[in-house]
């Protein structure tokens, strides 16, 4: 039974080869008929040539694991934001995905300008922190530019109303990081843990320092920054005992699969290769 496995195994790899696809750019996702698919992206919208390139990887991964969605962790528009920026930084980079129909879901970054809410493809719904479901996930995106009382007590309303298994929160600013031009925001930390703690926040994502960290769990809060998918901080990531993987040397972008009680994630760089993998386990919440 063994020697099967690995025939049939032998065989996909060479399959997927003999279609371009390289042994480093296996995907490591189970990829089930009926799970949740979604891609991850920060920092992304510099209209260069990079973007592009991440761009193209993503859809080159979509054809093999149809993401039918992807979260933009902010900074989604660098420099000049007017309607031909949106399409130079966003819709042209990504048109492949936007025509198979991938919905994308942005947080505002300190580059983004506020009325970027309002820009349709983004789906916002014109609102800078708002909230979503899909399947049994719970999807909360917060502007961590001006975290306001009022947003604070809109978190906590959402936060105890979800019935959701798992509750995913994003923004833009990591409130955990060991990135060297920024690291964590402590001020943010102190506001937001407290709440994420208490009602069960299961995983973190966040952008703001360009390169891709994953952390050891804190207080069982899983949290990763993916800051990388069209700016770069070459070499900054300052690992720390709270390191559990990272990479800092090329622009990345996140793959994530829900199927049941499991989270599976792979962290890709530009050129295709697997730079960090894994699963999470949610614990039942009492």
């Amino acid at each position: 039974m063994r020697l099967l496995r690995l025939i049939v195994a032998a065989l996909a790899v060479t399959a997927l080869a003999r279609s371009g696809f390289h042994a480093q750019e296996l995907s490591t996702l189970p990829n089930r008929p009926d799970s949740l698919k979604f891609a991850a992206i920060g920092d992304n919208g510099t209209g260069d040539q990079p973007e592009y390139d991440v761009a193209n990887q993503m859809e080159r991964w979509h054809r093999r694991f149809p993401f039918d969605m992807v979260i933009m962790l902010g900074d989604n528009l660098y420099g000049s934001q007017r309607a031909a920026d949106f399409v130079q930084k966003f819709e042209r980079p990504y048109m492949p995905l936007l025509a198979a129909g991938v919905k994308f879901y942005a947080s505002l970054g300190n580059h983004d300008k506020t009325s970027n809410d309002t820009y349709q493809p983004f789906n916002m719904g014109g609102e800078r922190y708002y909230t979503y479901t899909r399947g049994n996930v719970r999807f909360l995106v917060l502007d961590s530019n001006y975290l306001d009382p009022r947003q604070l007590a809109w978190l906590e309303s959402a936060l105890r109303d979800a019935r959701e298994a798992w509750k995913i929160a994003y923004f833009h600013h990591p409130i955990y990081s060991d990135g060297g031009r920024h690291g964590s925001e402590i001020e943010l930390r102190v506001k937001l843990e407290p709440l994420f703690v208490k009602f069960g926040v299961n995983v973190v994502y966040s952008g703001h320092d360009h390169i891709y960290e994953r952390l050891k769990p804190q207080k069982g809060i899983y949290y990763f920054v993916s800051g990388a998918a069209g700016e770069l901080r070459k070499g900054d990531l300052k690992r720390s005992i709270n390191t559990a993987a990272g990479f800092d040397q090329d622009r990345s972008f996140m793959l994530n699969e829900i199927a049941g009680d499991d989270l599976f994630f792979q962290a890709i760089s530009r050129t295709g290769e697997t730079v960090d993998a894994g699963v999470i386990h949610r614990e039942s919440q009492p």
